[in-house]
């Protein structure tokens, strides 16, 4: 069935808020009119006020609606499979500018840089995920990967495949990432000894490890900071 064209009014409004977005900035617009600007595109026949108020209500915030999981998103009545694409998309921008900002650059300097951007990629993930971050003799960033998605509560990690992938991208040093859904960013047991099995596996190659991350929900822990590593 087709949808229905939205009201005059509605297309006025509309035009009032792309007005405001090109004159004054997106700064201008609340997190519900981003949501709004965000799904005019993809639901061109919707009035979308409601669907992203809707959002709001069930995600909370602007950033976790479009970091939620599409099966989730398109369980808001009326976003359908174009909506999510559209937040989804603006998530993936977001995320390859800040890689962006850190890509070639020396991690190390960039703390706070790489910390935003782990935040931003990981802390919403309500699936524990396992990514490794490959540096250069210069500690400049060459790939981040993720190597692996587990459970809410594990990940398999296996260390001659992070230091065959390691080899393969011709990286001298490493930072190993994973995050925790439940936002305790405090290590198990299990997740000490992976760090030290790696460290162990990759020292015999010449492959120094920087650390590792765990990142929680607005929070992380660092194994250096802490003495673990």
């Amino acid at each position: 069935m087709a949808e229905e064209a939205p009201p005059p009014g509605h297309l006025g409004h509309r035009a009032r808020m792309r007005a405001r977005l090109l004159n004054a900035g997106p700064d201008s617009l609340l997190d519900h009119e981003m949501l709004e600007m965000l799904l005019f595109q993809a639901l061109p026949r919707r009035d979308t006020k409601p669907i992203a108020r809707a959002l709001l209500t069930r995600f909370g915030s602007f950033a976790n609606a479009i970091a939620a999981p599409v099966r989730e998103l398109t369980e808001v009545e009326g976003m359908g499979e174009a909506g999510a694409a559209a937040l989804k998309t603006v998530h993936g921008a977001a995320l390859r500018l800040m890689r962006a900002e850190i890509r070639d650059q020396p991690v190390l300097n960039n703390w706070d840089r790489l910390i935003a951007y782990l935040n931003a990629a990981l802390a919403r993930d309500s699936i524990e995920q396992f990514r490794l971050l490959f540096l250069d003799s210069k500690n400049r960033l060459i790939a981040d990967e993720a190597q692996a998605r587990g459970t809410v509560n594990h990940t398999p990690v296996y260390p001659r495949e992070v230091v065959k992938r390691a080899l393969e991208l011709q990286a001298t040093a490493l930072i190993l990432v994973h995050n925790h859904p439940s936002g305790d960013p405090t290590p198990s047991r299990a997740d000490i000894e992976m760090t030290r099995e790696v460290k162990a596996a990759a020292s015999v190659l010449g492959i120094a490890l920087h650390d590792h991350l765990i990142v929680g929900n607005g929070r992380h822990l660092s194994f250096r900071r802490e003495g673990l590593l």
